[in-house]
């Protein structure tokens, strides 16, 4: 049984007459008794007596129709739902992304979503690159901000901009008061808030300290960026953390390392092959139009209108 034949059914049984009931619904007369047919031979049973000069439900066709009615009201709902959706008017959007963001950017980005979008409800996640990438192909999330070097092919890549990792401070600290160039073995000194190993930035850090063969003093590790900026704001210490957005937190500073670190392109993460729901996509477009905003430039026209009809590139690094 189709929708199709319900509003038949219920137009047969409102009009009690054939020939009426296909003038309401624009149909043929024969087609509709065909339908109608079909219909009781589907369940089994006749669902009108036809004796008369007019027809009417048999026991059968009136408990039947009872049911389609609230049947037929069902699938409205339904389908009227599926319309909210799609025009954001109701939903959900789970988004994840890299620390560095959960601290920056994503409160932006999630605030101003909302504001377009209030009656979509909003799951936002904080976890490592390659925690985003199971939980996008576990369909836990429907999007995520981390990184171009993603280690599946089912992930779609969409590149925003570079990363660059800054050395912070806190705004009483001496360096910055001096305004120079900071030197490795300078940084050598200072004593160091980090985050603790595992974390991508940590790695980055690493990575720039053995290039430039610089011994850290690490002197505290953490798990979580606001606990190291935190540290940092009280003076005394410093931190390698990328600077992801041109904000500076309040009683900090950035300062230009001695050598510039190793950057990474920031990028919109998404499954491939599944249904981009309308929440992903507009909270893409969202991204994208703030990251050209913000002054970043790794994103083309191209991409803008991929953003539109799901086909994201894929970009491995």
């Amino acid at each position: 049984m189709v929708p199709r034949q319900i509003r038949y059914l219920l137009a047969v049984a409102e009009h009690k007459n054939f020939t009426r009931a296909a003038d309401a619904l624009g149909v043929s007369q024969p087609g509709l008794s065909q339908q109608i047919k079909q219909l009781e031979d589907y369940l089994g049973t006749t669902l009108f007596d036809r004796t008369g000069r007019s027809i009417r439900l048999t026991d059968a066709g009136e408990t039947y129709v009872a049911h389609a009615r609230k049947a037929l009201f069902e699938l409205e709902a339904g389908w009227r739902a599926l319309q909210e959706v799609e025009d954001l008017s109701r939903g959900v959007l789970r988004v994840a992304c890299t620390p560095s963001f959960s601290e920056s950017l994503m409160p932006r980005w999630v605030h101003s979503f909302h504001e377009r979008y209030p009656n979509v409800h909003v799951y936002m996640s904080e976890m490592s690159l390659d925690a985003i990438e199971a939980a996008l192909c576990a369909d836990e999330s429907d999007i995520g901000v981390g990184f171009t070097d993603v280690r599946t092919d089912d992930i779609l890549v969409t590149p925003l901009f570079e990363e660059r990792a800054t050395l912070i401070v806190s705004s009483t600290h001496p360096w910055r008061a001096a305004g120079v160039a900071i030197t490795p073995e300078q940084l050598a000194t200072v004593p160091l808030v980090m985050l603790v190993e595992g974390f991508a930035a940590r790695t980055h850090a690493d990575t720039y300290f053995r290039a430039h063969k610089i011994t850290p003093n690490i002197a505290i590790e953490a798990n979580s960026i606001s606990a190291v900026l935190k540290v940092v704001q009280l003076g005394g210490m410093a931190t390698v953390l990328p600077q992801v957005s041109g904000d500076v937190p309040i009683g900090l500073s950035h300062l230009d390392l001695p050598e510039p670190i190793t950057r990474r392109t920031v990028a919109i993460l998404e499954r491939q092959r599944v249904h981009r729901t309308a929440a992903a996509k507009a909270f893409a477009k969202l991204v994208m139009s703030s990251t050209l905003q913000l002054g970043h430039g790794a994103l083309s026209a191209d991409d803008m209108r991929r953003a539109d009809t799901g086909g994201l590139r894929t970009r491995r690094e």
